[in-house]
């Protein structure tokens, strides 16, 4: 998509599970970006990490941005968590992981990832991901020592390598993404992923048009296969500008919906940024 700034119809749908007690996924979606965050299992917090790293991103509403802007963006939001350790020792090596896609400065797509949530790409009917894993499995997949069949199943496949908890050496890789419009993209937490062959993903965000029923559809299926995580999916189709209307009626704040953790926590007004 060239001249005009893409525009995403997005919705996402998030759901605890059976067994959890916490909801650590957190999720938003506007016109000009969607975004999960995942936080990680074993450490504390990790709904907090997820709901503000997710809340602090939306707040500063990254539309038609560079790469190395976007990149600073996420910088800023990670020194966010490192200010809630400060003020809270108990929070140290709280985590998340982080995947979003938002509008760039010249009508293309930024997709920014840290961690092992995934982004995939519906177009024309074939699905593809279009993030990397920062997983121990990744690795060793890369590496010849697991195939990828087997990764799917393996016993340290949520052994992560990288994340956002503050750190001044956390970072978010950012990769240009053609904008197309007609195209569908999948941003999830590995409650789906881990439980949910990709090929049944594929048809349900097929049989559904409208973004709201094609992510709820996506995380009835990962309960229906007794997924043991909470479960997050965030369904993006990439429309013409003027098809959506940027802010909300009567306000010029950014029209951003939160879900999961971050619907949870910080729901005091954003900045319009």
């Amino acid at each position: 998509m060239t001249g005009p700034r893409a525009r995403l119809r997005a919705a996402a749908h998030s759901d605890v599970g059976p067994h959890r007690s916490i909801n650590q996924d957190a999720a938003f979606t506007a016109p000009w970006g969607a975004a999960v965050a995942d936080g990680v299992g074993g450490g504390p917090a990790g709904d907090l990490a997820a709901a503000a790293l997710v809340h602090r991103i939306a707040a500063g509403r990254p539309d038609g941005l560079e790469a190395a802007q976007l990149q600073t963006v996420v910088r800023l939001a990670n020194w966010d968590l490192r200010a809630h350790v400060e003020r809270d020792q108990t929070l140290s090596g709280m985590a998340t992981t982080f995947t979003g896609l938002f509008a760039s400065a010249d009508g293309d797509l930024l997709l920014a990832h840290t961690g092992d949530s995934r982004a995939y790409r519906l177009r024309e009917g074939v699905l593809e991901q279009r993030s990397r894993d920062d997983s121990l499995v990744q690795a060793l997949v890369d590496q010849g020592v697991v195939t990828i069949e087997d990764a799917a199943t393996h016993p340290r496949r949520n052994v992560i390598t990288a994340s956002l908890s503050g750190a001044d050496r956390d970072a978010a890789s950012v990769t240009v993404q053609k904008a197309v419009a007609g195209d569908r993209w999948l941003l999830c937490s590995d409650g789906l992923t881990d439980y949910v062959p990709v090929d049944e993903i594929r048809v349900r965000l097929r049989e559904h048009s409208d973004p709201a029923a094609a992510a709820a559809a996506c995380v009835a299926l990962a309960l229906e296969a007794g997924t043991r995580d909470n479960v997050t999916a965030v369904v993006c189709d990439v429309i013409a500008d003027h098809l959506v209307a940027d802010t909300a009626s009567g306000g010029g704040r950014p029209q951003a919906s939160f879900y999961g953790a971050a619907a949870e926590r910080f729901m005091e007004e954003l900045d319009s940024a």
